[in-house]
């Protein structure tokens, strides 16, 4: 119950349209329910030949028919502005509170998870807020209307008819707790087809490229069949009670006809009462039976809501503090003071007790084996996971006492494996502003050409308003390091992080590249990540990381006589790296 309060609270902004949409249900209903009592009239004036009143009557039922066909029809509209206004409200809900969750949550989380209970569970919810909760309040009142007139008719056939009713209600509460649960299994089985069917479109390269087409089809079968035996325990539920449900009231109806036919031989009422009586019978099984649909929309909408809040009660765990102070001026000196942190689930911390002190301005390369903490330690310094022990300070301030969006804006990354929107290359690059809508398209070009993409993005069919496809894969891996780089570069950051970001370059592209990063990086605290001996040339210090733990810092000169771990990284990085370098100061770092 609690969870089904929750959502009624959503219906709290459209109290007004709600009301209406009732008040016009329950005139709809006095509608239908004064068209019987008419037509019985009609039938006792031709039973005894008094055609005085029919036209009368007649236009009252046509009337009545036509009031009861505008009031239903308006509230439809009323109703279907209430829903999809109610979608619109839990989808933004949904969106923004994902959006306002730290990274840490979605580690832990299937994509096509979260995308089921933001479209199938949403769906569920709407659509019984927007139309079930209507059928539940016009099933009662025609139910509750249809037995008043039928108390005014004739009480001791009414109390006989309705006889069932108290059954029908018994029945359909059981119902209602066996469903529930089931209902639950039902989504959840679905939220792991959604999974599934995401994961296998976003991985089709790989699934390709190891012709496993038989696999995942057998793996989605599979899944497929778990949620067929899920539905049929919910369908075997349902094929059971809603018939019973419908059925009880048929008791009703022939005892109406047996009891009901003699009273009207014995002359207790005329035949048109029992015709309208008769008629006022025949509106409450469809209710009735409506009351078991509605059950279900209303059990369905109760596992999905229950689903939702799973997400929307998540707090996020990275936040603003209070009173938070602006980034402080300065042009990006990092420290972190004894950090420790470890991955939530994870057997050991990531990184112990890592201390590390940047001038502003400096370019530093983190060198180091892979699983290190590299990639981890950066990710630190835009706050997208938050230390267990210790501080990282930007200019002097914690990170977690800064905004944590105003911090971001001045930190740019470039990892290996760069995301793109499924936008033209102009709006991915001009991300960093806003959006191509709110920067200069001179700005966006002198980004690309400063990251080397400009030439091949003339070469595109509509040059900077081509559109890449989903994730970029439209564009070749190199492609797309080039434009993330550029969109770093537009967003100007006071701290700019380089996560192997020329991997997936030429060694002459690369070359390139740092040519334009030797300008970006000037007088900006930089970080870089990197295998390639040529591109940790750029760095002004050189820190080597093992285990989590920072075990040596200085220059590729001292290193290489100090730091055992570095000089095996040259050597065995040396043959396959650097030799088609033609820098002399490259060649000379690397050792030739």
């Amino acid at each position: 119950m609690a969870t089904f309060r929750r959502l009624l609270g959503f219906l709290t902004p459209y109290r007004p349209a709600v009301a209406l949409s009732a008040l016009l249900a329950a005139l709809a209903m006095g509608a239908t329910v004064l068209i019987p009592w008419l037509t019985g009239q009609a039938i006792d004036h031709i039973r005894a030949g008094d055609s005085t009143d029919l036209n009368r009557l007649g236009i009252f039922i046509a009337i009545a028919g036509v009031g009861r066909l505008a009031l239903t029809v308006s509230r439809r509209l009323v109703a279907g502005r209430v829903s999809l206004a109610v979608e619109q409200d839990l989808r933004q809900r949904m969106y923004s509170h994902l959006l306002s969750l730290e990274l840490a949550f979605f580690d832990r989380q299937q994509t096509g998870q979260l995308m089921s209970r933001a479209t199938v569970d949403l769906q569920a919810v709407r659509f019984f807020l927007g139309y079930g909760l209507v059928f539940i309040l016009q099933s009662a009142l025609t139910i509750v209307l249809a037995a008043v007139a039928m108390l005014l008719v004739d009480p001791l056939l009414a109390v006989v008819s309705l006889l069932p009713v108290p059954f029908v209600v018994l029945i359909a509460t059981r119902y209602g707790r066996r469903a529930r649960p089931a209902q639950q299994a039902v989504q959840q089985r679905l939220a792991e087809l959604t999974a599934d069917a995401e994961e296998s479109i976003g991985g089709i390269r790989v699934v390709k490229a190891f012709a496993r087409e038989d696999r995942q089809l057998e793996r989605f079968a599979g899944t497929t069949g778990r949620v067929f035996d899920q539905e049929m325990i919910a369908t075997k539920l349902s094929a059971f009670y809603q018939p019973l449900i419908g059925f009880l009231p048929q008791i009703g109806l022939a005892c109406v006809l047996l009891i009901g036919g003699r009273r009207v031989v014995s002359g207790h009422i005329t035949l048109g009462d029992f015709a309208a009586f008769y008629t006022y019978l025949l509106m409450l099984l469809s209710p009735m039976r409506q009351l078991g649909m509605s059950l279900g929309l209303a059990q369905r909408a109760t596992a999905s809501g229950a689903r939702m809040f799973e997400i929307l009660d998540r707090a996020p765990e990275i936040t603003a503090p209070a009173g938070a102070q602006p980034l402080p001026s300065g042009n990006g000196h990092v420290e972190l003071r004894d950090v420790t942190f470890g991955y939530a689930g994870a057997p050991a911390p990531t990184l112990h007790d890592v201390s590390l002190d940047v001038p502003a301005g400096t370019t530093v390369a983190l060198v180091g084996a892979t699983g290190s903490g590299k990639t981890t330690l950066v990710q630190l310094l835009g706050r997208l996971y938050d230390v267990d022990e210790g501080a990282v300070l930007i200019d002097g301030a914690d990170v977690r006492s800064v905004d944590p969006v105003e911090l971001r804006q001045s930190i740019a990354i470039v990892d290996d494996a760069p995301f793109l929107f499924s936008t033209t290359i102009a709006d991915n690059i001009a991300y960093a502003r806003g959006g191509a809508d709110h920067v200069d398209r001179a700005d966006i070009e002198r980004a690309a050409r400063r990251a080397q993409a400009h030439e091949f993005i003339a070469t595109l069919p509509d040059g900077y308003d081509t559109r890449v496809g989903e994730r970029g894969l439209t564009l070749s891996g190199g492609q797309r390091q080039r434009v993330a780089i550029a969109r770093a570069l537009l967003a100007d950051p006071r701290v700019l992080v380089l996560d192997d970001a020329t991997s997936a370059v030429d060694a002459s592209t690369e070359q390139q590249i740092k040519e334009a990063l030797r300008e970006a990086m000037a007088g900006r605290t930089t970080f870089i990540i990197a295998h390639r001996l040529s591109t940790i040339a750029l760095a002004d210090t050189i820190v080597v990381v093992e285990d989590g733990r920072i075990v040596a810092e200085g220059t590729h000169d001292e290193l290489l006589s100090t730091s055992p771990l570095y000089a095996e990284i040259v050597e065995k990085g040396l043959p396959d790296q650097v030799f088609l370098n033609r820098n002399p100061a490259e060649r000379e770092v690397a050792g030739l």
